[in-house]
């Protein structure tokens, strides 16, 4: 005979029948095992593999969910406007080509009147000089100062929830409309969900990528930093949780001009706060200053004044490119450099009084008096650029008073046809 069990034990002890019922009610439900299969990968053409589906440049992704993270005052409604107009007329007004011809367009922005909207879209098609009949319908707008409304989630005393009757009637209306890029600015009031709640974001913006692959069209959602307190605005300064920048493909900052970029550049004072820098920190390091995407922001008048005056003058971003250092710079002059560089003791520190920056300097006819100044800006890129290249090699030795320095001495010597 078997020994009893626990379970039999307990049945004697308890024995009435809705004990009995109770306790094989309670007993665990076998079930099948789950099963999980890995797929063996089969190597394909890669001739053969569909291109990315590029909407906008390298920028915008067909079916994907993209960002745009930036402090206020930084011209992004501008930028949003420039390349609304861009995608919907197909020129690349921005430096960004637009893939297999024209788009169609919706920009809905959240906090801004439609009024205002059309003054900007206005300035900018006045500068660009787009016809009505190059947009031909591709632009659409919408405001919720004026009535159109936009809220895909919201937190209240039945928890948080997914609005879905309002994002499938958006899927429809893309789809209906063969809308390519849907712009939401800003994304805050796009819910009413606590900006922290890491879960209730990632749901929220996940469900917006969802809309973009549902629709087959582009979202890009607009959002701003916390604040900075003179830092970069980066991806991981975006304002609330951080797993909206986890769903998001790419996350293009904005940046103003920094006061050691407009020296860089040879722009001072107020003029430089009209230059605005962006770059993809989703998918980048930080790249140089002179290797971002720059814009410059444009007065334009809309000629609506009195008497047909100038009337209301807004922003319109441009296109624009820093100076190279290298213009004008001739394999002659690093061939200079690089024999003059051997009659005496040049320090790679640009602090000090034989820095290596004054020879390059002369040779090109600069002014560095000023250490902080355009010209010696220009030439702290040239050296290290040359020393990148190894056309200046660093060394280590000793300075006149016996102390141990970094010096400069020529590397690989250029040569005629090579670029300086």
């Amino acid at each position: 005979m078997e020994a009893a069990t626990d379970f039999d034990e307990f049945r004697r002890a308890f024995g009435d029948e809705a004990t009995r019922e109770a306790i094989n009610r309670a007993r665990p439900v076998e079930v099948e095992p789950l099963k999980i299969s890995a797929t063996p990968y089969e190597c394909r053409d890669p001739r053969h593999i569909p291109l990315r589906p590029w909407v906008y440049g390298r920028q915008l992704l067909r079916g994907s969910l993209s960002l745009v993270v930036a402090p206020g005052a930084t011209g992004k409604t501008a930028l949003l406007a420039g390349t609304a107009l861009a995608l919907a007329s197909g020129r690349s007004l921005l430096d960004k080509q637009v893939w297999d011809g024209p788009k169609r367009v919706w920009l809905w922005n959240l906090e801004d009147s439609l009024e205002e909207l059309a003054r900007l879209i206005e300035a900018a098609r006045l500068h660009w000089n787009i016809s009505p009949a190059e947009l031909d319908g591709r632009l659409f707008v919408d405001s919720a100062l004026n009535g159109s409304e936009l809220m895909v989630a919201v937190e209240d005393r039945s928890g948080f929830r997914i609005l879905r009757p309002v994002v499938d009637a958006l899927v429809t209306e893309l789809i209906e409309r063969g809308i390519d890029v849907l712009i939401i600015d800003p994304f805050v009031s796009s819910h009413r969900v606590s900006e922290n709640d890491n879960g209730a974001i990632d749901a929220i913006a996940k469900e917006w990528a969802r809309v973009g692959v549902r629709a087959n069209c582009s979202v890009v959602l607009v959002h701003h930093t916390g604040k900075l307190g003179g830092a970069e605005a980066t991806a991981e300064r975006a304002r609330g949780a951080s797993a909206l920048v986890g769903a998001a493909r790419s996350v293009l900052a904005l940046n103003k001009m920094t006061e050691e970029e407009g020296r860089q550049f040879g722009i001072d004072g107020e003029q430089r706060r009209r230059y605005v820098r962006a770059y993809d920190d989703k998918n980048n390091r930080t790249p140089p200053a002179e290797a971002c995407d720059w814009y410059q922001l444009a007065s334009v008048s809309l000629g609506n004044g009195i008497m047909g005056g100038e009337g209301d003058s807004l922003p319109v971003m441009l296109p624009w490119s820093p100076p190279d250092a290298f213009d004008g710079v001739t394999v002659a002059h690093l061939q200079e450099v690089q024999q003059r560089i051997g009659s005496g003791q040049y320090r790679k520190d640009p602090q000090s009084s034989d820095w290596v920056g004054l020879l390059i300097a002369e040779v090109l006819g600069l002014d560095v008096t000023d250490r902080k100044g355009s010209d010696a800006a220009r030439v702290k890129r040239l050296q290290s650029r040359w020393e990148a290249n190894k056309a200046l090699l660093p060394v280590r030795g000793k300075d006149h008073k016996g102390n141990e320095r970094v010096f400069l001495e020529a590397g690989e010597i250029a040569l005629e046809g090579s670029t300086p």
